[in-house]
């Protein structure tokens, strides 16, 4: 079932995402060359909890995945791209990290990712990054009332293909709002013109990832991780949106690098951040915590 929002519902999911929004940026500043990845758990746990928010991660256990995720970020490094687990790794020049992270606020949710290098980045990771971003860019310029879901995946696809990139079908974005994981599923390939109709108050999470060459993945033995097949390189973007008349809105827009404001006052926050099992259900939508 896909539950439309109202303007006033739309405008409460923003106020989580402008949390999300900055949180990430924050991360990104205090990821760097000899910081590990426990440090940045620790830094958005403690983030979360002064905001009273609720991570959408913390016990989540769909049908995949060796017992609950316990923890409140998603760390992917190098040919890791989706639900890294966080775990004691130093950050060495030239990592590619994906951070995401979910979480609600009074009941609405919010989801993000963004990939970015430490130290000194191989100019085909920075090629790599850029392709999600502006395939990011182009599903979300898609996302246009009247139009259809096709729409938006055709547009990321085509980005992908233009990069010279190949896209995988198993894992995607999806429908967003009370719960972090709702239908529909949003596929990062799909013929333009096809699928659902777009409509206002439509809440979705477009999240283009790419592995540098190959679109097979491989799950590490803790059952979440998932790499490149091949081993090579992995980069991930995503935008938590709302579709309104006016077309697209933004709703983790993230500041600019410097300008971090992640730790506003707020009163303690009632939250929701449980999602349908991934695997149950035909609209597939996004079968893990991206």
């Amino acid at each position: 079932m896909i539950e439309l929002k109202s303007a006033e519902e739309i405008d409460q999911m923003a106020v989580t995402g402008q949390f999300v929004g900055e949180l990430l940026a924050e991360l990104s500043e205090v990821a760097a060359v000899g910081v590990n990845l426990m440090d940045l758990e620790h830094h958005a746990r403690r983030r979360i909890a002064q905001r009273g928010a609720t991570s959408c991660y913390w016990d989540y256990a769909p049908s995949f995945g060796r017992g609950p995720f316990r923890n409140v970020l998603c760390l992917s490094v190098n040919d890791a791209v989706l639900h890294g687990l966080p775990h004691d790794y130093v950050l060495r020049d030239g990592d590619l990290l994906s951070i995401d992270m979910a979480v609600g606020i009074d009941g609405w949710v919010a989801d993000s990712a963004l990939s970015l290098v430490v130290g000194t980045p191989a100019p085909a990771d920075l090629k790599l990054i850029e392709a999600t971003e502006v395939a990011l860019v182009a599903g979300i310029a898609a996302a246009q009332p009247g139009g259809r879901l096709g729409d938006i995946s055709a547009a990321i696809g085509q980005v992908a293909h233009s990069y010279g990139y190949q896209v995988n079908g198993e894992f995607g974005g999806h429908g967003i709002g009370r719960t972090m994981h709702e239908a529909p599923h949003v596929a990062n390939n799909a013929r333009a013109r096809r699928g659902l109709k777009l409509h206002p108050g439509l809440t979705i999470a477009i999240e283009p990832w790419f592995c540098a060459s190959t679109d097979k993945i491989k799950f590490d033995e803790d059952g979440w991780t998932i790499r490149s097949a091949d081993g090579s390189r992995t980069a991930h973007s995503e935008h938590t949106i709302a579709i309104t008349a006016a077309g697209p809105q933004v709703l983790t827009h993230r500041p600019s690098r410097g300008a971090t404001n992640a730790d506003p006052a707020g009163r303690p926050a009632t939250t929701s951040c449980g999602g349908i099992d991934p695997a149950a259900g035909s609209s597939r939508p996004d079968r893990g915590v991206s």
